[in-house]
């Protein structure tokens, strides 16, 4: 997804969604009294996890100490109430669509779309445990842009990470992301897997968002919270439900279509990284 004309994506604004999965429960969510609607977000939370409550009866799935799970988890957000910016410090138009701000640079060009952003978590969270040799992308060419290999010889910081990742951002979209991830069952949702698509009928681009929690109660039943990025470039943001407005959640038994604020998906759009 790179830059297209900005008034075609006015169109892209849909609404309504819900989801279920399993795993293990780290944290339990808070009680509440009989009617009284539960409150998801801890304003003082900085964290993924740390802002919202999980769903009254379900608690937050175990992952690995050092996976790309618990980094997404543990993504470090903005202050409660605070805007999505655009590349430029532009305030991102449409509020509806988010509850929270992921609190990460995205530079001052108008590259960090939804693909992009998926990229970028990727990649940070390979660097940050030194597995520089997996940090590759598949380039709208059909080439690789590996981090090793374009480094040539310099050591690894997070200066030239930025600087390659400005790179891919270039040279990669939402199609070859979506050539490169695994195709998977909905019922094996997973933190860090990724709904995508490329471009639907009338459209010239398609678009990515990422799972960033993921929740179960005792009977099996799984929710999940999603992010994106959009264009124009723009920081990454906690998605809002549109069925269930206020509510980060989402039901992995959402039928045939997941509806999110920006754009539709399906069950067979879930893939992940290998």
């Amino acid at each position: 997804m790179k830059v297209f004309p900005y008034i075609i994506l006015m169109i892209v604004s849909i609404a309504s969604c819900q989801t279920i999965d399993p795993e293990e429960p780290t944290k339990t969510s808070k009680k509440t009294e009989a009617n009284e609607p539960i409150s998801w977000i801890i304003p003082t939370g900085k964290t993924v996890e740390t802002r919202f409550n999980s769903p009254e009866g379900f608690t937050r799935t175990a992952i690995g100490s050092n996976s790309f799970g618990l980094s997404l988890r543990n993504l470090p957000l903005k202050a409660d109430g605070a805007e999505v910016l655009e590349f430029d410090g532009t305030v991102k138009l449409n509020h509806q669509t988010y509850l929270a701000v992921v609190d990460l640079p995205i530079g001052t060009k108008d590259l960090h779309q939804c693909a992009d952003a998926i990229m970028r978590l990727r990649a940070e969270y390979l660097f940050s445990q030194s597995r520089f040799n997996e940090i590759s992308f598949r380039q709208a060419s059909g080439k690789t842009i590996s981090y090793t290999t374009w480094l040539a010889g310099k050591t690894p910081d997070k200066t030239n990470l930025w600087t390659y990742l400005e790179t891919v951002f270039n040279t990669c979209n939402t199609t070859s992301l979506k050539q490169q991830l695994v195709s998977k069952p909905l019922e094996t949702l997973a933190i860090g897997d990724v709904f995508i698509t490329g471009p639907p009928p009338g459209l010239p681009f398609g678009h990515a968002i990422i799972i960033v929690d993921k929740c179960a109660d005792k009977a099996g039943k799984v929710q999940f919270m999603l992010a994106q990025s959009y264009m124009p470039a723009q920081e990454i943001q906690i998605l809002d439900n549109p069925s269930n407005p206020g509510c980060p959640w989402y039901d992995l038994d959402f039928g045939t279509t997941l509806h999110t604020p920006q754009w539709d998906f399906t069950a067979s759009q879930l893939k992940s990284f290998e």
